[in-house]
């Protein structure tokens, strides 16, 4: 069932759109996004929870993801990338994927 999910995602925004790939990876412990240019195969853009940066003792996953929505996005529009298609993986739209998701929608990127 996960592997149809995900060929089906990626079929469909391969098709519709040549816009640059924004894909979330979330693991038991971290999360992470990437911006990819699937002509190149390529990756812009990354954020996730492994940086050095990053205080995940004291903070709880929902607001770890809203802070790796909010990085992804500022970094992908300082590269020049403002309109992405969120390709969601093997994951429903829902929970830490959704956090993440408008997290980065309300920094500025557009999908």
């Amino acid at each position: 069932m996960i592997k149809k999910r995900t060929k089906r995602t990626r079929y469909k925004l391969k098709k519709v759109s040549n816009r640059k790939r924004l894909t979330v990876f979330r693991s038991n412990k971290h999360l992470y996004a990437q911006v990819i240019d699937d002509s190149v195969g390529k990756t812009l853009a990354s954020a996730s929870t492994k940086e050095k940066n990053m205080d995940i003792e004291n903070k709880d996953r929902k607001s770890l993801a809203q802070i790796i929505g909010k990085n992804i996005a500022q970094r992908s529009i300082e590269k020049g990338i403002k309109e992405v298609a969120f390709d969601k993986g093997k994951y429903k739209y829902h929970g830490l994927i959704k956090i993440l998701a408008d997290s980065a929608r309300t920094e500025g990127l557009i999908f």
